[in-house]
């Protein structure tokens, strides 16, 4: 599976997971050249420079980490250290693009479509065959009819019927005793 975010804000969002959590192989991916530069005269890098710092800072904490012992030698508080310490030996791939064009997006969509391949190779899955999605589109139609028939009851409740499964039903429940049921659009 393949998730992310741009920038700083994955840091924020996620990367404690991957600091501390399971191990999870990360790909960084920069560029040399930014699309909108800027430097402010009150700044000391620029903007790209900025974003670049965390981008080579990142990987490098995630390979290094850092232990209980370094932590002590800091001054870091007893209560905080377990919080604090980072295993390291984190896996990460590193990118580093010219700029963000129309090939290099091309490149990217092409490395990771061929990851994605290769692994259904591996797994012995055909990554391109839909048939968990279509699945999930058959759910949706009786989904749907579901709906048609709990819209349509004049108290808008209809049973919800017994073929789904009891986390689908109590969901279902959920959304239809929602107060604010939409009317025509």
């Amino acid at each position: 599976m393949n998730f992310g975010e741009p920038g700083t804000n994955s840091q924020h969002s996620f990367f404690q997971l991957f600091h501390q959590g399971q191990v999870v192989p990360v790909d960084f991916v920069g560029f040399l050249t930014s699309q909108t530069p800027t430097k402010l005269d009150e700044s000391e890098v620029s903007n790209h420079d900025e974003l670049m710092s965390n981008f080579f800072a990142q990987p490098d904490a995630l390979a290094v980490g850092k232990s209980a012992e370094e932590l002590t030698a800091e001054g870091v508080g007893a209560a905080v250290v377990p919080h604090r310490v980072m295993p390291g030996n984190r896996p990460s791939n590193v990118l580093l693009l010219p700029r963000l064009t129309a090939y290099e997006v091309g490149q990217l969509l092409a490395l990771y479509e061929h990851r994605t391949v290769v692994q259904g190779f591996v797994w012995n899955i055909n990554s391109f065959d839909q048939f968990g999605v279509e699945l999930g589109k058959k759910l949706a139609d009786k989904v749907r009819t579901q709906m048609v028939a709990s819209r349509s009851a004049a108290d808008g409740q209809a049973a919800i019927s017994r073929e789904f499964n009891p986390s689908t039903t109590s969901l279902l429940n959920r959304y239809f005793s929602a107060k604010e049921m939409p009317s025509k659009l």
